[in-house]
């Protein structure tokens, strides 16, 4: 693929997040090209229908939820990469719940999938370098961090949490895990 088709499926997909989480199901394609500054042949080129679009927009999303907790393994300080990533997962949780939302109203359910299992497996990661820099209780497992954190994505998308309440409960989450 050519490095101008490479920029405008990567902005397609960029303001389609954006257009879909401010407008929902009547969010359309034609609006999504318009505020990505292409034309709508540009955007059926890189995704023939809206549901190839909120597809890639979920593959993507999902990509950059393992990608940051890999950066922040490799990178980050072992005693606050665990919290750090937890409050990404959730403050990441509205996209990620907006392009769920849609494409299950079209019918497509959303598979776990090697990325969600690659998830498992870094938080995981995350929660053991935690433990090891004395972070994390040493009584926290993971199959508890995982529900915590489904509760908690779920709750601030189902109850469309304020900013402040999702990031006063995430405080509250997180305190619980740490060592008193």
């Amino acid at each position: 693929m050519r490095a101008d088709a490479r920029r405008n499926r990567a902005r397609i997909l960029a303001v389609a997040q954006e257009v879909f989480a401010e407008r929902g199901p009547s969010a359309s394609t034609e609006e999504v090209a318009a505020r990505a500054g292409v034309a709508i042949g540009t955007v059926f080129r890189h995704f023939p229908t809206k549901h190839d679009l909120l597809a890639a927009i979920m593959k993507e999303l999902r990509e950059r939820l393992i990608d940051k907790a890999e950066t922040l393994i490799a990178e980050g300080d072992p005693g606050t990469a665990f919290y750090d990533y937890f409050t990404f997962l959730v403050e990441s949780s509205a996209k990620i719940g907006t392009v769920v939302a849609l494409l299950a109203q079209e019918g497509t359910s959303i598979e776990p999938g090697e990325q969600v299992m690659a998830l498992n497996h870094t938080v995981g990661a995350l929660l053991d370098a935690a433990r090891e820099a004395g972070t994390v209780r040493p009584d926290v497992r993971l199959d508890e961090v995982m529900a915590l954190l489904i509760a908690t994505t779920h709750g601030a998308l189902a109850a469309a949490w304020s900013d402040d309440l999702r990031h006063r409960t995430v405080a509250l989450v997180l305190d619980a895990l740490r060592p008193h």
